[in-house]
């Protein structure tokens, strides 16, 4: 009986000691202030930097997009969109073989691509061709980012 009781006793205790839930790419909050200060430490970073930064800008906008789309607000969302293909277009000037970080920017670039994935699949019929063509986009870059790091 006591050995159960500490056992219990112990299965509580660990339990309560583990985090409540695990910590994911979309669980930061991101509004335009952090956009234009990721923006302004972009054009200011090193050309082996520039890569990530710009991954993880696109990012960013992006799930700022989303959150605009599902609470209605489709002209910003749309806007963002095509900032994110200026800066997609941006990036793909900047990936060289010397970047650092070019692998987290290839998983967050896959990980953006998901995102859009499924605001292609929950957005209207109207807005779709600005989500696909952002999304192809998007997946171009993720493959350029992927087939650099395979060169190394």
């Amino acid at each position: 009986m006591r050995c159960s009781l500490a056992l219990a006793t112990a299965v509580l205790f660990s339990t309560g000691a583990m985090p409540l839930c695990a910590s994911s790419l979309d669980d930061k909050p991101f509004d335009q202030q952090t956009i234009d200060a990721l923006e302004a430490k972009v054009s200011q970073a090193s050309p082996r930097d520039q890569c990530f930064l710009y991954a993880e800008l696109v990012h960013q906008m992006t799930e700022v997009s989303l959150k605009q789309y599902a609470a209605g607000n489709v002209d910003k969302a749309t806007g963002m969109l095509k900032q994110v293909q200026q800066f997609v277009h941006k990036m793909h000037l900047s990936v060289a073989g010397n970047d650092k970080r070019l692998k987290n920017a290839e998983i967050l670039l896959r990980h953006t691509a998901f995102r859009l994935n499924e605001m292609l699949h929950s957005s209207s019929y109207e807005d779709r061709p600005l989500v696909a063509q952002t999304l192809a986009e998007v997946n171009q870059a993720e493959n350029e980012a992927m087939m650099e790091v395979f060169r190394k």
